[in-house]
């Protein structure tokens, strides 16, 4: 098909630039005679100065060529084409030429200046945030103040898309106290020693994050229920001590107290928190994608969370809601530019050192029933416990009720039984779940809490069990995915004992897990109730295990850090650097 043109016969970008001077039109009315004394005819057409010899010429002819040139329909169009092309190439080469890049700062809660977007600061993804409301790249911190000990989380995003996009995580512990606590609770009535124990921590982050980002860096702390444990007053007063340090040794800004800069965190945002990390980290939430979330469950030391996204389909004989009832348990987010309604609780006294303490409890409270009450020297003697692995031992602190005929507390050995008695250790793990209690919104899980039911509202979504659910898994060889009744069959396992454990030579370091534990059949046992007869979940359901995701920690703190991105947060960047 021919276009009229040959393809052959076009331009090149060569012949837009002439060489030589280009050929002049030359109209005239009349040809001048050699040497004749008559005036000239005008021509309305002539240059003025034609007609003058080369000593004659004045000063602005060069001008005047060029302007004629200019004024060439095909000459003028080849430069404006010439032209264009040249800058076309200028600004290509302009942007991908190496060198520092700076972004402008527009966020609402950041001071002025600029951001270094290059290698040192860790832009690698792209060049430009994608709002210009925001950094190219921001840091976060956050302390974790646990019961145990206190960790660091120092996160990078990048805002290359409309959702940031973690990039790096540094983490950083306290150093473990055996048979103690290297946690802000250890110190109470030193609350000075509290604050200064989180200086290792901020180390950490003072190395890591940039110069030129640290005064616009925001720093948090969240304390989990161990901090309360030694009564509201001594927590303030650690509490107060911590930020005061932090504001005035320290290059980052402080979260608000309005916004819980520093403070004991609530169990419900524990939970909805690990939620955000979790779904965030398997981006099912903050993108473009509206794809089912994933429920989390997290067993902690005290306590445990459930959170998960139920959806309610309409049922012809009305036997299912139409939609989450209200209660405290109801829980609205907004997050990604997606608004999510979510069942989130959090069960104090359920966690895993929790859950110990209860059953030894119970198993020494069968066995007084049964003892006569005029003496207490059975105490003295290792108690049976069907918790315990076969021919184990482990002494035990039992705190009681004041006014209980034994005491305010017992010690005692328990001793697991010659035979493996996993049935019985279960039935001793439902009794402490409480399921007859009065359940005043049904349907209830245990302990008479509302909760509707995972297999008619959450049937085939993704179920992620973390925290001491995947320590007390994982290093027995169970793979990242397995049934409950697979589950079932590991804690009937380790509870035989014996030759039963041969199967664990396979797995490293699993038979020394074991040995080193004596109530690795307690905890199993419990986490089997509390997932198939607490949660009810069907014994055929399948469920994940996890420690990380894509490299980046599970638990509360990224999806505490998230919001500390956004405006109106609680914070603004420091004006003056205070050096530690």
């Amino acid at each position: 098909m021919s276009s009229g043109t040959d393809a052959r016969g076009r331009n090149g970008i060569w012949s837009y630039l002439s060489f030589k001077a280009a050929a002049r039109r030359r109209v005239s009315v009349s040809l001048p005679t050699l040497n004749a004394p008559s005036p000239i005819a005008e021509d309305p057409y002539e240059k003025p100065d034609r007609h003058l010899g080369d000593d004659q010429a004045t000063p602005s002819s060069f001008w005047n060529d060029i302007r004629i040139a200019w004024m060439n329909q095909g000459q003028r169009s080849r430069y404006l084409k010439v032209g264009l092309i040249l800058s076309f190439i200028i600004c290509i080469g302009l942007w991908l030429s190496p060198g520092k890049e700076y972004v402008e700062e527009y966020s609402p809660f950041h001071t002025g200046g600029k951001t270094p977007a290059d290698s040192t600061t860790g832009g690698a993804t792209c060049t430009k945030p994608y709002s210009s409301s925001k950094p190219l790249i921001q840091y976060a911190l956050m302390i974790d103040a646990g019961s145990t000990g206190s960790r660091i989380h120092v996160y990078r995003f990048n805002n290359c898309g409309p959702t940031p996009e973690l990039e790096d995580e540094i983490f950083e512990q306290t150093k473990k106290v055996e048979g103690g606590s290297s946690g802000l609770s250890a110190y109470k009535g030193n609350p000075e020693a509290a604050a200064k124990s989180l200086d290792v921590l901020m180390d950490v982050a003072v190395k890591n994050v940039p110069d030129q980002l640290k005064s616009c860096t925001p720093v948090a702390v969240k304390a989990t229920a161990g901090l309360r444990k030694i009564g509201a007053e001594a927590s303030e007063q650690i509490l107060q001590a911590v930020r005061n340090r932090l504001e005035n040794s320290y290059p980052f800004p402080v979260v608000s107290e309005a916004n819980g800069g520093v403070e004991v965190m609530d169990g419900t945002d524990e939970g909805v928190y690990a939620w955000i990390t979790t779904n965030y980290l398997l981006g099912k939430i903050g993108g473009p994608d509206k794809t089912p979330t994933a429920a989390v469950f997290d067993l902690g030391g005290g306590s445990t969370q459930i959170v998960f996204q139920p959806t309610f389909k309409k049922s012809p004989s009305g036997g299912m809601p139409e939609q989450l009832a209200e209660g405290d348990h109801k829980y609205e987010l907004d997050f990604g530019g997606r608004k999510f309604t979510l069942y989130q609780h959090s069960y104090l006294g359920y966690g895993l050192m929790s859950a110990r303490e209860s059953l030894h409890k119970e198993v020494l409270l069968a066995a007084y029933d049964q003892k006569p009450h005029s003496s207490t020297s059975w105490l003295e003697e290792p108690l049976l416990n069907p918790c315990l692995a076969p021919n184990m031992t482990k002494e035990v602190d039992i705190p009681l009720s004041d006014s209980h005929p034994l005491g305010p507390s017992v010690t005692i050995t328990m001793a697991g039984p010659s035979d493996g008695s996993p049935t019985q250790c279960r039935a001793f793990a439902e009794r402490i779940l409480k399921k007859d209690a009065d359940c005043k919104l049904a349907p209830c899980a245990f302990n008479g809490v509302h909760q509707p039911s995972l297999e008619k509202t959450f049937s085939r979504e993704d179920i992620y069990l973390f925290s001491y659910f995947y320590d007390r898994t994982k290093p027995l060889g169970m793979p990242d995915s397995f049934t409950i009744r697979e589950l079932q069959d590991l804690t009937q396992r380790v509870c035989e004992g014996g030759d039963a454990w041969d199967v664990f030579e396979s797995v490293k370091g699993a038979v020394d897990e074991l040995k080193d534990r004596p109530e690795h059949c307690l905890d199993l046992n419990f986490m089997l109730a509390l997932l198939h007869t607490g949660y009810e979940m069907p014994i055929h359901r399948e469920v994940k295990i996890a420690k990380k995701i894509k490299g980046n920690e599970l638990g509360w703190c990224l999806g505490a850090s998230l919001p500390l991105l956004s405006a109106q947060s609680g914070w603004n960047c420091k004006v003056n650097e205070v050096v530690k």
